[in-house]
């Protein structure tokens, strides 16, 4: 009977063990935002009327387009060459065009320094959004 006794409080231990694990390891965890960084080379585009988001395209305005970031996604595009840099938003799809990492509006190119060239080497940030 005494090894009955021992063998049940033997399993009890474990099981208040293994319940003070399982508690500590469901602790809810803080959610990390991810920030993009990105590099390579963008272009800038001249579109028709409206964006993939639905967004009327405004040539002289601040846009960009990117193959996955969401929509509404704030970026700054830094001229690699010149230090230009120009603060963003994505409201479209692209560039479809192999080697490319962003499109971004005349307005954007612009201010760049990439309107002679059509195309330049940036550095991407994503932007925290508030």
């Amino acid at each position: 009977m005494r090894f009955l006794n021992i063998a049940a409080a033997g399993a009890a231990l474990l099981a208040v063990g293994a319940m003070n694990v399982t508690v500590a390891s469901a602790a809810p965890r803080k959610a990390e935002k991810k920030v993009h960084r990105m590099s390579g080379m963008a272009s800038w585009y001249q579109m028709g009327h409206r964006t993939a988001s639905g967004a009327r395209y405004n040539p002289d305005g601040l846009s960009a387009a990117h193959r996955t970031l969401p929509f509404g996604t704030k970026l700054r595009v830094t001229n690699s060459r010149t230090g230009k840099s120009v603060n963003v938003v994505v409201n479209d799809r692209g560039p479809f065009v192999g080697g490319r990492v962003i499109d971004v509006s005349r307005g954007a190119a612009r201010q760049l320094g990439m309107m002679g060239t059509g195309v330049a080497r940036v550095q991407i940030q994503q932007l925290a959004s508030n």
